[in-house]
Parts: C-alpha cells; structure tokens; sequence
C-alpha cells in the first residue's frame, strides 16, 4: 500500500444522504452537506475528486457541488469513504492498481449503524477505477491502518482484535492478513485510541485519529498536553509505544487542541486527522487558538505542499474527520 504522500490519480468520497450524518433537521443536513462540500471543494484544488451518491440525492448533491466533482451512483448507508471504501494497493512487480476489500460491518456491528450497502461500495469503487480486487475475510476498514508506503502499518488492538470485529484473531493471523493484503512487514499495535472514540458513534479506536508517517522517519503523533483531559494519558502510552516500536524514527508532536470538551464530554479532536494530496494538506481545524500552530506543523512535515485549513467540527460531531470521508487512490 502506497504512502498517502504518494502521488495520487484522485480522491474518492461518498455523499451524506440519510441516517445519523445528516441529522433530524433540515438544519442539521444542511450543516453535514456543507462540510462535506468544504472538503470536496477544498481537495479539488489539487486532484479530481469522484463522490459516491445515493441516486435519490443526486439532484440535491448537483446543488452543492461544483461541476469539477465527478457524482457516481450507487446505493448507500452512509458516507465515510475511508471505511467503506477500498484500500488501494499497487503490484510492485506489474504496477498494477489493487483494490482491499475489508468486510465492512458497521465499525463493529453498532447499533445505530446499518451497512449492508455500504459493505457493497468498495466493490464498486474498484470497478469504477478499473482495480484488482483484493478481498479479504477481515474486518477492517481503512481509518483502521496508517502506512509509510515501506512495509510499516500502525494499527489498535481495539479495532483489529476488538469485539464485533475480529475477537477469535491472534495478532499473528492479523499480521499475515495485512502481510497478505497490504505489504506490510511492520505492524505497530497501539493498545487503545483516543477516549471519545469509544462513545456512541466512535470506531472504538481508529488510528487515523492518533498518529501517522509523514515519510518513512517521521511519525506525526496526537499529543494532549492537558492533564485534565483523558487523552493526556493516551497520549503518554502512544508515545512510549512509538518509542520502542520505532526507536530510529522522530517523533513530531501534534498538539490536541486547545478545546477539551463538548456538550457531550471531552472531544477527540484531532489534527493527525488529515488527508495528504497533490501538493496539499487539507488540515481539520476547530476554531481553536492551536489550529495555526497545527498548520505549521503540518506545512513542515510535508515541505513543498499548500496547507488548507477546513473547519471540521461537524464532521467529529458526526464521529469523524476529514481523513474519515476521504480515500486517496494512488497513480
């Protein structure tokens, strides 16, 4: 699997059109459509972007989206193409485009949650871009795993192995599987993710919200410095176990932002959740007095690449970021 710094032929999304993401009210739908328009609008300034959408909410997808942004139909839950969609790999020895398909089951089989047709979409996307299909019997999904693109995978205990998923899989039988499927010849295992991702709508430990490779030596690293904040201690255990994992690697502290709480409880924002494209960075931010230093950051560990900045705090209202709905395939 190629690092997400790897050059990339376009972006894939899905358009929110029912369920949780869009809300109970008109307010609420108009709020997740415009943040996921931000983001479409702000990746097609450096790459194609293709949005999935449901038939019945073409017309109002039209609405929105500028007409840069390829609309393919296709039935859906929801829209966190990060998940649903394929993890898109590349034959070394043919250069020829592979497509992961994980068994998707709702990020665990959640209450609230229904995907038996999002469990269909990564099919679709591989056909639409013309991809080898890889299946996989794992349940996995692609906020799951960060890449460096030179064999090296992080990954959650919680997630791989965790009820509703994987629970009978040894660590070594998901090794193999990701050996088998991504390339991968290092796996590090972080015990847990970040405290608000277990609530009702979280993954139960994505690792897209906790850290990622910036090259194959540096690793970005969500860094709550608030004690007060659960996270604080989350932190501490990432950390120790980039440390030892990755003794030769440097380590590049994301600042958590300077929010720590909701009406719902302490948030897990997160500026590690960000998608690397073309030449740019789109960055979360949360108008939070640490999203410029955040960007900085960001604008030094992928030299030569525009930082855009969008306003993600609908997004993690909903349980994600902009990793969550982005999905890069590689050129």
């Amino acid at each position: 699997m190629p690092a997400e710094t790897a050059p990339h032929a376009a972006t894939w999304m899905a358009w929110p059109s029912s369920g949780y993401t869009l809300g109970e009210t008109a307010a609420e739908a108009d709020a997740a459509r415009a943040a996921w328009t931000s983001v479409a609008h702000a990746v097609a300034e450096f790459e194609p972007v293709k949005m999935v959408v449901d038939p019945a909410a073409l017309e109002v997808a039209r609405k929105w989206l500028s007409g840069d942004i390829e609309l393919l139909c296709c039935p859906l839950d929801d829209a966190w193409m990060r998940d649903m969609g394929p993890s898109f790999v590349i034959d070394q020895a043919t250069g020829t485009l592979g497509a992961v398909d994980w068994v998707f089951n709702g990020w665990g089989q959640q209450s609230w949650a229904s995907w038996e047709k999002d469990a269909k979409v990564a099919r679709q996307v591989a056909e639409w871009a013309g991809a080898t299909i890889v299946s996989s019997p794992m349940v996995n999904e692609g906020g799951a795993i960060h890449v460096d693109g030179a064999g090296l995978v992080m990954v959650t205990e919680t997630v791989q192995r965790g009820a509703g998923r994987n629970p009978d899989w040894t660590r070594q039988q998901v090794e193999a599987e990701l050996s088998r499927t991504i390339g991968a010849s290092t796996v590090v295992w972080f015990e847990r993710g970040l405290s608000r991702d277990y609530d009702e709508f979280g993954t139960r430990g994505h690792v897209d919200l906790l850290a990622t490779a910036a090259d194959s030596s540096a690793v970005l690293l969500h860094d709550q410095r608030n004690s007060s904040h659960p996270d604080y201690t989350v932190s501490a255990e990432l950390r120790a176990r980039l440390t030892a994992d990755l003794p030769d690697w440097e380590i590049l502290s994301l600042p958590a932002p300077q929010t720590l709480r909701d009406e719902h409880g302490p948030v897990d924002y997160s500026y590690v959740n960000h998608l690397v494209c073309n030449g740019g960075v789109i960055a979360c931010s949360f108008g939070d007095p640490h999203d410029d230093a955040a960007a900085g950051i960001l604008a030094d560990a992928y030299p030569g690449r525009t930082v855009v900045s969008v306003d993600a705090r609908e997004l993690f209202a909903r349980g994600g970021g902009i990793h969550c709905i982005t999905q890069q395939q590689p050129a």
